[in-house]
Formats: structure tokens, C-alpha cells, sequence
């Protein structure tokens, strides 16, 4: 990668951490793809803006104020700053892709491409994941009860983290 990009303003953890899922789609929003473009929010929706017939509402969508409230509600720690004016803007896996042409800068193409095998790798672990899953319940239908504590193991390990719920107050 070109070392003009921040390491660690592409990475793999940052921009799967900037990846929502919202009305049944992987989003990621103005706001971040913004930050990770260098480029000011209202730049870049103004670039959409001007360009709209390349994005129809399944490449990109407004979300409303309460699905807004509810995200920043749900990020303790608002990564966003401030009292915006505008509802950012969700954009799907395709959305993303198209702003590359939208935004035709070396710097937009490099952090597309990062992007766009992040959206990969992710669509890669939920199919192995749940490849895995159905390679287990074909084994576990094979084998009698004395594997069952084996099985029960297995699905344990497989379960995703539960994390502690952090007391408010005192």
C-alpha cells in the first residue's frame, strides 16, 4: 500500500468497526466514509448529490432521525462529535463501489479497494461460519449420545463472545 495513507486510518479493524447493519443491508455511513476519504461530509454528499442517478436507493439512503438517535445511542462514545444538521447517509456494499467513480481521486480508489475486501473477508467469515454450523448438526446426527458433550462443547466455542453489561451510575 502506498505510504501515503495512515496505516492505521485503513485498517481492517477501523473500517469493520464503521460497517452497520441497517434495513437488512451492510452499511457504512457518510460520516466515516467521509473521514476515511479526507474529505469534508458535505463534499462528499454534494459529489452523490451531483452524480444521483448512481446511486438508487439500494446503493444508498438517508436514514431517519430516530434510526440516527438509536445509532448514536448505541455508540457510547460518538465517534461523530457535535450537533450535526444533517442525518448522515448509509451506503450499501454497491453504494461504496460506485462512490469510487464519484470520487475519482488516488486516495478514494486506495481506500475503496480497502473497503471493498473488507466487505469481502466479512461475507467470508459468516459463510464459513455457517458452513460450519451445518458440518457439525451433519455430525452430530451421525454419532449417538456419547458425543453429545462434544457437540455441546463445539457449539459453546462457536458462540459468539456475550459481553458483560457495564453498570451506570454508582
Amino acid at each position: 500500500m502506498n505510504n501515503t495513507i495512515n496505516n492505521s486510518l485503513l485498517s481492517v479493524e477501523r473500517i469493520e468497526k464503521s460497517i452497520f447493519f441497517l434495513r437488512g443491508h451492510k452499511v457504512m455511513l457518510s460520516i466515516d466514509l467521509a473521514k476515511l476519504y479526507s474529505v469534508e461530509p458535505k463534499a462528499l454528499i454534494q459529489a452523490v448529490k451531483r452524480n444521483i442517478e448512481r446511486f438508487p436507493s439500494d446503493f444508498m439512503f438517508q436514514l431517519t432521525n430516530q434510526e440516527f438517535a438509536i445509532l448514536k445511542s448505541q455508540i457510547v462514545t460518538s465517534r461523530w462529535g457535535g450537533i450535526r444538521r444533517a442525518v448522515p447517509y448509509a451506503f450499501t456494499e454497491q453504494g461504496v463501489a460506485m462512490l469510487s467513480s464519484v470520487l475519482n481521486s488516488p486516495r478514494a480508489i486506495r481506500v475503496n479497494i480497502e473497503i471493498m475486501r473488507t466487505f469481502a473477508r466479512l461475507r467470508q467469515m459468516l459463510l464459513s461460519h455457517s458452513d460450519l454450523t451445518r458440518k457439525l448438526e451433519n455430525l452430530e446426527k451421525k454419532y449417538d449420545a456419547q458425543f453429545k458433550v462434544v457437540f455441546d462443547a463445539l457449539r459453546q466455542l462457536m458462540a459468539p463472545p456475550t459481553k458483560p453489561r457495564r453498570r451506570i451510575g454508582f
